[in-house]
């Protein structure tokens, strides 16, 4: 049955083949007319000046850019000129009074009243280097060392 099936199937085929062939070469279709190729536009001109446009935009942003590079660094560079010419002026040495060795000089406590007593603050540099000679020599050492007011 199988092979039967094929054989069918097969001349099926070659009779639907051999129909549309033979019917193809009997009706032959009329000679076609010439085309006429039409004119387009590849709009070269109109991309060309486009382009243009777009280069000299390009070219003042760049430009632009430049002057305003050149005037920030004329800028600092005034700023740092400016600073240099306040440096040396600072730095000039200046002669200081010879001090009076007929009077020497011995300082005062003054009258101002203080805003707070030392022991509310907190002394932070216990813990610091400078001050392990509290910390060695024990609290009381601690408070009256920063309870004195240093010399003004």
């Amino acid at each position: 049955m199988n092979q039967s099936a094929r054989d069918e199937v097969k001349d099926r085929f070659h009779e639907k083949n051999n129909k549309s062939s033979s019917s193809q070469s009997r009706k032959s279709s009329p000679p076609k007319e010439n085309t006429k190729p039409q004119e387009f536009k590849l709009h070269t001109q109109e991309r060309a000046v486009k382009r243009a446009m777009f280069n000299y935009a390009v070219t003042t942003k760049f430009y632009l850019m430049e002057i305003q590079k050149r005037q920030a660094e004329k800028l600092q560079k005034m700023i740092e000129e400016e600073e240099i010419r306040m440096l040396r002026k600072e730095m000039v040495p200046r002669a200081q009074l010879m001090p009076y060795f007929d009077k020497p000089f011995s300082p005062q406590r003054s009258n101002n009243k203080t805003v707070g007593s030392r022991e509310s603050y907190s002394c932070l540099h216990m813990m610091s280097s400078k001050c392990l000679r509290c910390c060695s020599l024990g609290n009381e050492f601690h408070n009256l060392h920063h309870s004195l007011k240093p010399v003004n």
